[in-house]
């Protein structure tokens, strides 16, 4: 459980301002690299931000609308939780899209400079998760498993600590986009960040025991739309790798 000495404030909210404020940092130490303006991590924020936070509630009460369809206003309540990260990262997408066309920026070199902040955003975010005391996974009944961080206890019983697993693996790929994004073609960031966040997540999901299912189905929509955009990844990578061998030749 989280100490008593947060009890009280919103940190989830919290935790947010600052993933983004790191984040939109971190853009501005890759702008000169693409060729971007030095306030693109912060246009990146202002756009990309609003929109996603409008995907991850769609998403989610799409696949919980038997929950919203009583009351469709209810829709409107996102202090009351209910934010799904794959509606985030699509809403996200769109908005820097819809700010790449508004300021004529290079949309690939905008997407570039941000993966990298958005997999130590969700790292970051998901400590929320901690807090509001949710996404954990299946009960932990062993009492050699009963400790933090392998497991998280919530009102009196041990779980699967999966927003942890996820917060580790997304720092861990966090690190790996960093320390080789000088080597990318343009381009690359959105294909790595789909192989990278796909593998830990078709994994973790598996564990969770809040996931969003395809309705009328025992499948779980996080976990195969990751597989789908591990596929997705490599499959980009074999194609363009194999165009630059023969344009090479």
């Amino acid at each position: 459980m989280p100490p008593a000495f947060f009890s009280g404030l919103p940190m989830y909210a919290l935790l947010i301002c600052a993933a983004i404020l790191i984040g939109v940092w971190l853009c501005g130490k890759n702008t000169a690299r693409l060729s971007l303006p030095p306030d693109a991590g912060l246009d990146v924020a202002l756009w990309g931000v609003p929109s996603a936070l409008i995907g991850a509630r769609l998403y989610y009460c799409i696949f919980r609308w038997a929950d919203y369809a009583g009351d469709p206003l209810s829709v409107l309540r996102v202090w009351e939780g209910g934010l799904a990260i794959y509606g985030g990262v699509i809403g996200g997408l769109l908005g820097v899209w819809a700010l790449s066309r508004y300021r004529r920026l290079p949309f690939w070199a905008l997407i570039d400079m941000t993966v990298p902040s958005l997999l130590l955003g969700q790292a970051i975010g998901r400590w929320g998760n901690f807090f509001n005391q949710e996404a954990y996974g299946n009960p932990v009944l062993s009492p050699a498993l009963q400790f933090f961080p392998m497991a998280v206890l919530v009102g009196g019983k041990w779980y699967q600590a999966t927003f942890f697993y996820e917060s580790m693996w997304d720092l861990i790929g966090f690190l790996i986009l960093w320390n080789t994004r000088k080597r990318w073609r343009l381009g690359d960031g959105l294909p790595l960040y789909m192989i990278v966040y796909g593998l830990g997540r078709v994994w973790i999901e598996g564990l969770r025991s809040d996931s969003l299912y395809i309705p009328g189905t025992p499948i779980r929509v996080s976990q195969l739309l990751s597989g789908l955009m591990v596929v997705g990844g490599i499959v980009y990578f074999v194609v363009s790798r194999q165009r630059k061998r023969r344009n090479v030749s």
